[in-house]
């Protein structure tokens, strides 16, 4: 990895612009951290900064907050930047290192907590901001290193991972150990839509990391979790931690045939594997809410809506159904776009 200091000496003065896209998750919840597969799209919905490279700080006013972050550099503790926004722009600034920072604006179209991955995008547009060119995989690795510092949440690389590699048309089948990534065309008479719940969501305080821990006690009996044997994942002795094990290799599986359906434009099978992922996050992960469900068992019972699941990794937030043209939902309505982008504008 290129050090802090070499990068800031190759790094171009003057005004930029990088925008970095939200994601939602088709499907493949709690699986990212344990190396299992994940089919998320890059949305249009996405983050911008404006900004001129320059000086020893960053500043960043945005549209959206109150209060502006004010992060002098280098940064040594990320999650002690304040306002709270400003602990991810201070995290990427400090996985890469940085001395030389930007004055500028932040905007985004994001919902903020509602499980569309607006902390990632920031932390993408950011690390582009900051003259971070790295490959899209690089990219990600740091910036999911940055929400770790930023927020203490043991993230996996989804998010940020599909925010700097998604292309326009396509879902990402995304192997979360390898890294290895096939672009699934979305068929043109699939419409994705994100309905929020009515409940905010945050990771950072929520049982996300004790989640992680259960499932990390089941690898060290079982092994990896999404190629484990099922009968050895049915023996764990603790009922939580054979629970959260079976939904681990349940949706990695669910994930790879998701995408396969997909492909060949099944998207009844497509909408049978999302209602399931649901069932398993409700019944064996217990990430989801009585609002969630709610929501869920309602978009499954409009006609053409096909499945539908919650999607962000549960404590409230977000649902996503997939369904035929004509449904009109109360949501957003997405489509798969491209990855993140910069882009000089002086």
């Amino acid at each position: 990895m290129t050090s802090g200091a070499e990068r800031d000496r190759a790094i171009e003065l003057g005004r930029w612009r990088a925008h970095a896209p939200g994601r939602v998750n088709l499907i493949g919840d709690h699986t990212d951290y344990m190396g299992g597969p994940v089919l998320p799209m890059a949305v249009q919905l996405g983050t911008t900064i404006v900004a001129t490279r320059g000086e020893d700080r960053i500043e960043l006013t945005s549209a959206d907050e109150d209060d502006v972050a004010l992060v002098p550099l280098p940064v040594t503790d990320a999650s002690a930047a304040r306002p709270p926004w400003a602990r991810y722009v201070a995290g990427v600034a400090q996985v890469l290192g940085s001395t030389v920072g930007l004055r500028g604006r932040v905007g985004t179209t994001l919902p903020i907590g509602a499980g569309l991955s607006s902390s990632a995008a920031l932390e993408v547009a950011t690390a582009l901001a900051l003259g971070d060119d790295g490959a899209p995989r690089d990219v990600a690795r740091r910036c999911q290193h940055a929400e770790q510092l930023a927020t203490g949440v043991p993230c996996g690389v989804m998010d940020q991972f599909a925010s700097c590699a998604g292309r326009a048309g396509h879902a990402m089948l995304l192997d979360c150990d390898t890294l290895d990534v096939r672009h699934v065309r979305v068929p043109q008479d699939a419409r994705v839509w994100v309905i929020h719940s009515g409940a905010p969501r945050s990771l950072a305080g929520s049982a996300y990391a004790r989640r992680r821990a259960e499932c990390e006690r089941a690898t060290r009996t079982v092994g990896p979790l999404p190629t484990a044997e099922p009968a050895r994942i049915e023996a764990i002795v603790d009922p939580v931690e054979r629970a959260r094990a079976r939904h681990v290799h349940s949706e990695s599986a669910r994930v790879r045939r998701a995408a396969d359906a997909l492909e060949h434009g099944d998207l009844e099978l497509v909408g049978r594997y999302m209602r399931e992922s649901h069932r398993s996050l409700r019944e064996d992960f217990e990430v989801s809410t009585p609002r969630l469900d709610e929501l869920v068992d309602h978009l499954c019972g409009i006609d053409g809506v096909l499945g539908a699941r919650l999607t962000g990794a549960g404590f409230g937030g977000c649902v996503v159904a997939l369904a035929r043209p004509g449904v009109e939902l109360e949501g957003w309505h997405v489509v798969p776009s491209d990855g993140a982008r910069v882009e000089r504008v002086d």
